[in-house]
């Protein structure tokens, strides 16, 4: 009985550490910085991410786009990855949540109107240089209506 509950304790000790390390690894500070769509990329015809520190922690992402028609906006919202969705600011009745996949990985969850309506799993690369979106759209009933890719490129 003994040796049975000490190979659970140590079990969970060692996921305790794991988990605690997984955290440790997941570092938003390696994103902070202003992110430029690839010029190549359909519209809008500009579109730049600026991702800065919020709270404990979390992340606050600002979205300043010039469309092909030379219409401006400017959209953004907070996160603390912890897949809570929060209000999106410039865009009425939006919500977003953000959460971990792994240290370079985030799976980001659009609302409008109380239904996702997009998936987007955003990976930073190794060198820190290049983040590439991978957007999924879907219809009211969950099923995907559209895939698309983005590259951002962090600008100097």
């Amino acid at each position: 009985m003994f040796k049975r509950s000490f190979i659970i304790c140590a079990a969970l000790v060692a996921t305790a550490a794991f988990t605690a390390a997984e955290a440790s690894a997941q570092d938003a500070t390696h994103r902070f910085g202003r992110w430029k769509m690839d010029s190549d990329a359909p519209a809008p015809a500009i579109n730049i991410m600026t991702y800065e520190a919020w709270g404990d922690g979390g992340m606050s992402i600002t979205v300043a786009a010039t469309n092909a028609r030379g219409q401006d906006s400017e959209w953004g919202y907070n996160t603390m990855f912890d897949g809570d969705f929060r209000e999106v600011w410039g865009q009425n009745g939006s919500q977003t949540s953000v959460e971990w996949v792994n240290e370079s990985t985030t799976r980001i969850s659009n609302m409008r109107d109380g239904r996702v309506t997009q998936v987007i799993i955003n990976v930073l690369s190794e060198d820190g240089n290049t983040i590439e979106n991978e957007y999924v759209r879907m219809d009211e009933n969950g099923k995907v209506t559209g895939v698309g890719h983005a590259t951002y490129r962090r600008m100097q």
